[in-house]
């Protein structure tokens, strides 16, 4: 059968974009070719150890590309990668603040915006609204409490009080949240979101400073909510050459687990300051107001956190979300999880924060995995954990709409009508094999099943063999684990198949963990002696990976319905290897793999939690 059109992944020309925010994408003619390198297969390589995949950290160097970026984002004439278009913008925004007038404004603004936060991590109602388990920003007391509040802002509020139907009002989310469409005020017609969320962090106020201003350690800490921070320059210094006082702009890109959640990209000033004794504050405002932009669909309030000393080398932790986004590309089987707030909530922050802080102290425990066959040393241990923290920072990145991921939806004829959203992914070259083309392909769907029960039933080996195509029919067993935390669900695992009692035919590294926001199970293939070497203490910089793996998210009701959420939103991700193809032509028959392999594994899924055959919508639009 015949080839499919190439796949282009470029960028978007840098006249288009001054602050680099990128307009809505468009479908790329012509082509571009990727880089080849050994991502994507389950045993040890003798590759350059200084290759971009063999950095662990996350962050490269300003002019190399991202590490696990495997192609370029949105699409037009240019042939330029997204990568140096992220770095041509950046630029420019570096020569931007470099006047004192512009650095004062920044410093001015920095400061204001620190004060506000002060202010919202210590109020309470009627600013703050308890509202499924979470505090939600009250629009209308925001404006009234700590915006400037004008005769035309007086007029707007009364409106929304009296119920009265407004030019542009918001769309599903928070009812009290009104949206501003007069010229009158200082920003766009963006729907607003603000949440907030006080945690205990098993970490030092100061530790938690560094993590924060520290660009690159920011990107490692929370590689599920962030796939780009650059830091561009610093506007003012710290007293001493401390971080209190700091002021500095930063370039970020905020995403979720999904290329049907558009993804948040803004220019921000971080500004950190100790408050008092022991009580550290530290801010984010978008500069978006200092340098105007027509394409603008994100910016950030003032949000962040105060952090306060707390005993045993801990802290207490009062994180601010809020934001003014564009939620009109987000999809419809997403669209009240995004729009109620959840999706990027402050909530979500100190999970990963204290998901952060339990890897760290997983890491430098010093107890091996055990089992009644196998003993793992302890670099086995560490070379273990430090592979599975990359397989897990790369499928993140890998299925997230994220600026350097350009996804194609699979010709529907050949699906069965499912919605797939695939991309290609690197080029694998093994010594002494003949270069191997791989692809990431996705698809959601709703199930009337609550998230623990279907989170329990794809992490647990003993229901492997029920949804896993290559374990179907075969003896699957748990060979070792490291708990991660004091939550049994939070382990890293290898798992061994075995297509007879004595022959074992693969075997797994996964990684499972949930936490209030969202449940994840992740996972690669790996050969034997790949995994051997592994547990044996080899560099897990070498060992070549693609991560596939779920992510379970909570179907919300909208936010003017009053149920409880029962049901979850199914993200299945999937990454294989593909002979068939090295160039971006995709033979006609991979989709039909890809069909295969989607349908057999949702199938599966649904024979054994849903018996009765409900629960069959997908993404459609």
């Amino acid at each position: 059968m015949g080839d499919m059109p190439p796949v282009r992944r470029d960028g978007i020309g840098v006249g288009e974009q001054p602050l680099g925010l990128d307009p809505p994408r468009r479908s790329p003619p012509g082509g571009h070719k990727r880089r080849r390198d050994h991502e994507g297969v389950g045993f040890l390589l003798g590759t350059n150890p200084q290759h971009p995949q063999n950095n662990s950290l996350g962050p490269q160097s300003p002019g190399s590309r991202p590490s696990g970026s495997e192609s370029a984002g949105s699409g037009s004439s240019t042939n330029v990668p997204m990568y140096k278009m992220h770095r041509a913008s950046d630029i420019l925004m570096a020569f931007s603040i470099c006047s004192d007038t512009k650095k004062n404004e920044i410093i001015e603004q920095a400061k204001e915006a620190l004060e506000e936060l002060k202010k919202m991590a210590s109020m309470g109602e009627p600013l703050w609204q308890r509202r499924d388990n979470m505090e939600i920003l009250d629009g209308i007391q925001y404006l009234k409490q700590l915006r400037r509040y004008d005769l035309t802002a007086d007029m707007i509020v009364k409106m929304v009080e009296r119920g009265e139907p407004q030019r542009s009002p918001n769309p599903g989310g928070n009812q009290d949240m009104p949206t501003f469409p007069l010229a009158t005020f200082e920003f766009n017609p963006l729907y607003i979101e603000g949440s907030r969320e006080t945690g205990l962090v098993d970490m030092k106020p100061v530790s938690i400073v560094e993590l924060l201003m520290d660009s690159r350690q920011w990107l490692a800490a929370f590689p599920s909510i962030v796939s780009r921070a650059t830091l561009i320059g610093v506007i003012l210094r710290g007293v001493n050459g401390s971080y209190d006082g700091r002021v500095q702009v930063m370039a970020a890109e905020f995403h979720h687990s999904s290329p049907l959640i558009p993804s948040r990209q803004s220019y921000f000033a971080r500004y950190c300051k100790q408050i008092a004794r022991g009580t550290w504050g530290v801010v984010d405002v978008s500069l978006e107001n200092l340098f105007p932009s027509t394409h603008v669909q994100f910016r950030r309030s003032p949000s962040g956190c105060i952090i306060e000393e707390m005993p045993n080398e801990s802290s207490k932790v009062t994180w601010v979300e809020h934001v003014q986004v564009d939620n009109g590309s987000v999809h419809p089987i997403f669209r009240s999880f995004v729009e109620s707030g959840f999706a990027f909530s402050a909530k979500r922050w100190i999970a990963m924060m204290n998901r952060h802080c339990q890897w760290l102290a997983t890491s430098m425990a010093g107890t091996s995995p055990t089992s009644a066959s196998v003993f793992v040393p302890q670099v086995g241990r560490e070379s273990l954990l430090k592979l599975s923290e990359r397989m897990t920072r790369t499928f993140f990145k890998n299925v997230s709409s994220c600026s350097d991921n350009f996804w194609s939806r699979a010709p529907r004829a050949m699906t069965h009508d499912q919605d797939i959203r695939y991309r290609l992914g690197n080029i694998v070259n093994a010594s002494g094999k003949p270069p191997t083309g791989t692809i990431i392909f996705t698809t959601t769907l709703r199930l009337p099943v609550p998230p623990k029960i279907l989170f329990d039933f794809l992490r647990d080996e003993r229901s492997r063999d029920q949804w896993d195509h290559i374990s179907f029919g075969r003896s699957v067993r748990e060979l070792i684990h490291v708990q991660n935390g004091e939550n049994h669900e939070n382990r890293v695992s290898v798992v061994q198949v075995n297509s007879s009692p004595t022959k074992i035919h693969m075997v797994f590294l996964q990684e499972s963990f949930s936490d209030e926001t969202g449940k994840y199970v992740v996972y690669a293939p790996m050969d034997i002696f790949g995994m051997s070497m592994i547990l044996n203490g080899g560099n897990p910089n070498f060992a070549a990976i693609m991560a596939s793996g779920f992510t379970i998210l909570p179907d919300l009701p909208p936010p003017w319905q009053a149920q409880e959420t029962q049901g979850s939103i199914l993200n299945l991700v999937f990454h294989r290897g593909d002979r068939s193809f090295i160039d971006d032509k995709i033979p006609v028959n991979t989709f039909g793999v890809m069909d295969d392999i989607v349908s057999k594994t949702i199938n599966a899924i649904k024979k054994a939690l849903m018996p009765d055959g409900s629960g069959n919508q997908s993404a459609r639009q």
